[in-house]
């Protein structure tokens, strides 16, 4: 039997729109505000105006700033790649049965508070012949074991997927080598997978404030810290600013979620 939409459907979508309103309105204020000339004693803005994207998309201190947390984000998401994705394979491969001790393991991350590792972190690379504090690499060191959560429970769920035993032995019975059946068999099977678990990491790590703020601060200045150090700075400035940030972590989500659509 199909169930007839009840009487209060109605006040069910009511609700649901209403709360999505909610959540917009700041964002529409703050979208508003960044392209407004002056906004101050009235309901409306006195003027529309561009100004402040070009001046922000000019500014070579918030390019430089962007760049940097490209950098850093595909550093780490690249070394997660290399490290986590051939450690999978052996495990669901070979050891199966280390699975929940990984699943443990990767847990650990969030464990301790990115504060507590940052002062570790920079008692341990400080000074000595590792000295890396205030430069790009102990970010990517930090950045690869915030990602590897994400990484390794999307990896994992698509491996379970495609039921890597059973294609690898198919492979292998055709006349494929192991390295053959890994690189030409399962790895085209792992494209989409893969592509989410590396979007979602990035947009979860292009907004990481606390680790770039005590490890490097000004010294590599990313975006997040680019953004506390402008706080000061022209209102509808840092509007501008948080715009552009939220329009392009929203691009990649979308794009995380399309590819995710298009994987199941």
């Amino acid at each position: 039997m199909r169930a007839e939409p009840g009487k209060g459907g109605w006040y069910h979508r009511l609700v649901v729109y209403l709360l999505f309103v909610i959540l917009l309105l700041p964002l529409a204020g703050t979208l508003l505000y960044s392209l407004s000339t002056s906004w101050s004693a009235s309901l409306l803005p006195s003027g529309l105006t561009l100004k402040w994207y070009v001046a922000l998309w000019s500014e070579p201190r918030f390019l430089a700033a962007f760049g940097q947390s490209l950098l850093v984000c595909v550093g780490a998401l690249l070394l997660s790649v290399v490290l986590i994705l051939p450690l999978l394979f052996v495990v669901h491969y070979h050891f199966p049965r280390l699975d929940a001790l990984m699943n443990i393991l990767i847990l650990l991350p969030f464990a301790v508070p990115p504060v507590v590792s940052s002062v570790g972190l920079l008692q341990l690379y400080g000074s000595g012949p590792l000295a890396m504090v205030g430069t790009p690499w102990i970010l990517i060191g930090c950045y690869f074991t915030v990602a590897l959560p994400f990484m390794y429970r999307a990896i994992t769920n698509n491996l379970q997927a495609i039921n890597l035993r059973d294609l690898m032995d198919a492979a292998q019975l055709l006349g494929a080598s192991p390295w053959q059946a890994a690189l030409q068999v399962v790895l085209p099977n792992l494209r989409k997978g893969l592509m989410v678990a590396l979007l979602l990491s990035f947009s979860f790590l292009f907004g990481e404030f606390v680790f770039a703020n005590l490890l490097v601060g000004t010294r590599y200045e990313t975006l997040q810290v680019y953004l506390n150090n402008m706080r000061n700075s022209s209102g509808h400035f840092n509007s501008a600013l948080v715009i552009s940030y939220f329009t392009f972590v929203l691009v990649l989500t979308w794009v995380a979620n399309r590819l995710n659509k298009d994987k199941t």
